[in-house]
């Protein structure tokens, strides 16, 4: 069952369709929370959405993305719909990333930069177990477009 419901559909500030314009608003928003731009690296998205009164952001793709950050040799499952609430330096009740630790994938649910160290970026897990990583494993280099040229609705 989808967490993106029609009346969260109608207070979107924005609502994008098609991968192209939808990796750059996700990335835009990253770089916006100060957040490296590589946090979600999607495929085939086929629409993603924001509600700015509350920061909750959706991504939803074609089918699920596995990852591997190879900075840090972690590999990471991107469900097809990924969910979450963003602020400054933070991703909270995110839903539809996992994490392998060892032998078992983990939920995240949390990632977070501290403000006393911009370097280190955390991830939490459900269960309560966490990592912290150099911020710039997950930075992209990427050229920059102007992403209010395409048309959002």
């Amino acid at each position: 069952m989808s967490l993106v419901t029609d009346e969260i559909r109608a207070s979107a500030s924005d609502i994008c369709h098609g991968d192209e314009i939808c990796q750059e608003k996700s990335k835009a928003l990253l770089t916006e929370m100060g957040l490296p731009n590589g946090l979600l690296p999607l495929e085939d998205i086929e629409e993603c959405g924001h509600v700015k009164d509350t920061g909750f952001v959706w991504l939803i793709q074609k089918k699920e993305k596995k990852h591997k950050f190879e900075k840090v040799d972690r590999l990471a499952t991107y469900g097809t719909e990924v969910t979450a609430t963003m602020e400054k330096g933070k991703i909270k009740n995110l839903k539809g990333v996992k994490t392998k630790e060892l032998l078992i994938w983990l939920t995240l649910d949390e990632i977070s930069i501290d403000d006393s160290n911009t370097e280190k970026i955390t991830f939490k897990a459900t269960s309560g177990l966490y990592r912290t990583f150099p911020v710039s494993a997950f930075q992209i280099e990427d050229v920059k477009k102007d992403v209010k040229r395409y048309g959002c609705d």
